[in-house]
């Protein structure tokens, strides 16, 4: 199976990891554009229950402006989503590898992409540090 991120077990409160994912995003230059509760959706649109499980969609400003202005189709890989879910032992995160997504199809060979995609891991890699409490 494919690794298309870092996954941390946070433990504690959902309402809490959403907290301090937000937080240590913010760090970076991130900020939530959007967000989906895929548990309130599947309630509303399927009658299904479903654990607490949200989508955020992360953006920093910056990079996606750098990088929709040298190639418009990136912009179907933005923003970088990060989850946060509700396991049985507490929060579960999961950051996307902006690389790997970067690399998709010939975005990766783009010289202004790659350095966009390692400047966008790095920082979501500083993230996961923070998370971990490094």
């Amino acid at each position: 199976m494919a690794d298309f991120g870092t996954t941390i077990a946070l433990g504690g409160p959902f309402d809490e990891a959403i907290e301090r994912v937000t937080a240590a995003l913010a760090q970076e230059g991130f900020g939530i554009i959007s967000r989906i509760d895929l548990d309130k959706a599947f309630a509303e649109k399927l009658g299904q229950s479903f654990r607490r499980y949200t989508i955020l969609g992360a953006c920093n400003p910056g990079l996606a402006h750098r990088a929709v202005t040298a190639r418009p189709d990136v912009g179907l890989l933005l923003p970088c989503n990060v989850t946060v879910e509700e396991g049985p032992d507490g929060a579960l995160v999961r950051l996307v590898d902006a690389g790997q997504m970067m690399a998709m199809g010939d975005l990766g060979e783009a010289p202004e992409i790659a350095e966009l995609a390692e400047d966008a891991g790095a920082r979501l890699g500083r993230v996961a540090a923070a998370l971990q409490g490094q």
